[in-house]
């Protein structure tokens, strides 16, 4: 079966047993799920029931789409992603939001758990994606251009929108919550980098790093989806005062996150509009 055929018996599938068309999509990433208990009127699809979907295979992603109503907004939240490192393809890896594209959302909102670079950054700070760094190694859009979808150079200099930040800052000073802005570097994984590689990548203009959310967010430009950007800043990955790190900590701080993380998607996602060319 060939890609676009793939994403359209996903598509069908998650269709049928969508009463509306959401408006905003969600990835949630590690350790960040717990947002989408907040979605009333929930309608749950397991990713193992999808055809053509991968499984999500990694400690802290559900493995599943919740849809239904969040701050007065349809929204379609993927509790749960995939990895380039647990061996899919980036096509694979990417899939989702095609599906999502297809299925009508105008707004993709793209979290992660990250490692800071940045001296100004703390652990358990949040910080808004205003440019990225793919390290990965590959790129979802090697191959035949889906035309359907987006052209075959799309362009990448406003990958994460410009309104959609101010927005979010906007909320977060409201709410009283620090929040950070930077470049984000992904390599491909699974490990944690030798101080060698963070000096790179700090000498290069990353503030964050991580393995994930660059590939979806290529693809979501790709089909014209605007994009925001969320990171959660679970450690300091600073090469001069490196500290061994484990998956479980990782976990652990985006768990004292959460509340902070919950009420600015919260109200971020409350105050979109779809009427100001949004």
């Amino acid at each position: 079966m060939n890609y676009i055929d793939r994403i359209d018996d996903a598509y069908d599938y998650i269709k049928k047993l969508l009463p509306s068309k959401p408006q905003i999509g969600i990835i949630l990433g590690t350790g960040l799920g717990t947002l989408a208990d907040y979605i009333e009127n929930r309608i749950i699809i397991d990713y193992k029931d999808i055809p053509q979907f991968p499984v999500s295979t990694v400690e802290g992603h559900a493995g599943r789409f919740i849809f239904g109503d969040l701050e007065g907004k349809k929204v379609l939240a993927m509790q749960g992603r995939f990895h380039y490192y647990e061996g899919y393809s980036m096509k694979e890896v990417t899939l989702p939001v095609r599906v999502m594209k297809k299925i009508g959302i105008d707004i993709l909102i793209i979290t992660n758990a990250c490692g800071g670079l940045n001296d100004a950054f703390s652990p358990g700070e949040l910080m808004l994606i205003k440019d990225h760094i793919n390290l990965m190694g590959d790129n979802p859009l090697i191959g035949p251009n889906l035309s359907e979808f987006g052209p075959r150079f799309p362009d990448m200099s406003q990958v994460y929108n410009p309104e959609l930040i101010e927005i979010c800052k906007t909320v977060a000073s409201r709410l009283n919550i620090t929040i950070r802005e930077g470049v984000y570097a992904a390599i491909s994984g699974p490990y944690y980098q030798s101080k060698a590689e963070l000096r790179m990548l700090i000498k290069i203009g990353a503030d964050a790093v991580g393995m994930s959310t660059i590939p979806e967010a290529i693809v979501a430009r790709h089909c014209n989806i605007k994009v925001l950007g969320l990171s959660c800043i679970t450690d300091m990955a600073l090469p001069d005062t490196l500290v061994s790190l484990t998956h479980e900590e990782v976990l652990r701080v985006a768990e004292l996150t959460k509340p902070r993380f919950i009420n600015l998607l919260k109200q971020f996602i409350k105050e979109v509009g779809f009427n100001e060319g949004l």
